[in-house]
């Protein structure tokens, strides 16, 4: 692809986009994120906190352990941790500065303050509205459809922003994603000029696999990726699993280390380069053939999230975990069509696993993703595929993509819907 083509330059703004890095699980960080910047317009520690939430924020704060906070879960904690001890500044990495000190002033604050939860009004998959008090004055914040997107704050009434509600990723300031394709993404992964992407890649190969290694040395989780390397040994295909899978052992458990997100997601950040790392350094490929297949993979993922959205009753490692499986498929010397009979192949064994919330099972799931992905590979290596009609399965990678997205959009909102009352208690 050359660089006066339009869609290079869009590739390169979605990867510097997409790649950036986050300390915790992305939903409570959202929350403490908002918090942290909305005490900064109230000039003041609260004096009483409002969190009002779409379900799926719900679903992905309810079960996760919010770092730098001493062990604490859930969306109180989060809030309240964004409140005291934030640095907006920081975005997504809010409680990276975070003392001793002012853990303790954390757990003071929780236990003296009153801090009210309840869902919000209306059909937003993404939403999370925030009021801070502090005597007489009111701030009401608004963060929608993605991690950083405030698109309203108030102070007592008069709005200091207002953006309205993002309806789309051009509206939101994103780059248009209507430009992904799979070709596409394997043409410009095999001819970018690799200083326009090396930063962000570099970075996200880094971080991942530090808090990967992180987790195998420590205990963190249920410790998935230590289970699987002692029940199925060291083979890299096992590798390659037990290594994402650390990574988010460490991650949904607290760990204090950044990772480099895809999708809004640290667990799609690690699952689709982690692997890739991993087979790289078995095959004995150049370090220039392991960026190209992270750009790959990372381009791949967000073509099959963009369908899907940014939250989902549709587990979003799959995505991940399946663009893997056709970057490795790459660095086994592929081109388009080993890339997109991998995606197919993967996208057809495991496509429809639910996501059930941020929490340490989420190690498990990538692991079966990666596994999908990697059997994808290996089946079309060995001349065997899932073909159209069998299905969700059409002719031709995008339209098995674009049926992916229409499941994971529409289809699964209803299984959304009871996950969230099942998790809250609220079904009957």
């Amino acid at each position: 692809m050359d660089k006066t083509d339009p869609r290079y330059q869009h590739f390169v703004r979605i990867l510097r986009e997409e790649l950036v890095p986050a300390m915790g699980c992305t939903e409570p960080i959202a929350i403490a994120y908002g918090a942290a910047r909305a005490r900064e317009v109230l000039g003041a520690v609260p004096d009483q906190i409002l969190v009002e939430a779409s379900g799926n924020i719900i679903k992905n704060v309810k079960s996760v352990v919010v770092p730098n906070t001493g062990g604490l879960k859930g969306i109180g904690a989060a809030a309240a941790a964004g409140a005291v001890a934030g640095d907006a500044e920081k975005i997504l990495e809010v409680l990276s500065s975070v003392t001793e000190a002012q853990k303790v002033q954390l757990r003071d604050y929780l236990a003296s303050h009153e801090i009210t939860v309840r869902p919000a009004e209306g059909d937003a998959v993404f939403d999370i509205i925030l009021t801070l008090w502090s005597g007489a004055d009111q701030v009401r914040l608004r963060l929608t459809d993605y991690h950083t997107n405030i698109v309203l704050i108030e102070k007592n009434g008069e709005a200091l922003l207002k953006c309205g509600e993002v309806v789309s990723p051009a509206a939101s300031g994103l780059t248009d994603r209507s430009c992904l394709s799979v070709d596409a993404i394997v043409d410009f992964a095999d001819t970018v000029d690799l200083e326009d992407v090396r930063e962000p890649v570099e970075r996200q190969l880094a971080c991942n696999l530090a808090i990967a290694r992180e987790g195998m040395a420590n205990d963190w989780g249920a410790n998935i990726g230590k289970v699987l390397r002692e029940s199925y040994g060291e083979d890299v295909k096992v590798r390659a699993r037990y290594m994402a899978a650390a990574g988010s052992d460490a991650r949904m458990s607290g760990c204090e280390m950044p990772v480099i997100i895809v999708s809004g997601s640290g667990n799609q950040g690690i699952t689709a380069s982690v692997p890739v790392a991993v087979y790289a350094e078995e095959l004995g490929v150049s370090h220039e053939k392991l960026l190209r297949a992270v750009t790959l993979s990372d381009l791949l993922t967000i073509h099959m999230k963009t369908g899907i959205g940014r939250l989902s009753a549709y587990c979003g490692a799959v995505s991940a975990g399946c663009a893997a499986g056709g970057a490795i498929a790459y660095l086994y010397g592929g081109g388009r069509r080993e890339v997109a009979h991998t995606l197919v192949n993967a996208l057809a064994t495991i496509s429809g696993m639910i996501c059930d919330g941020a929490k340490p099972s989420c190690a498990a799931k990538i692991a079966a993703a990666v596994d999908a992905g990697v059997l994808g590979w290996h089946m079309f290596r060995g001349g065997q595929q899932f073909r159209s009609g069998e299905g969700i399965v059409t002719k031709g990678v995008e339209q098995t993509i674009a049926n992916i997205g229409r499941l994971g959009r529409l289809g699964m909102r209803e299984t959304d819907r009871e996950i969230i009352r099942i998790m809250t208690g609220t079904c009957s």
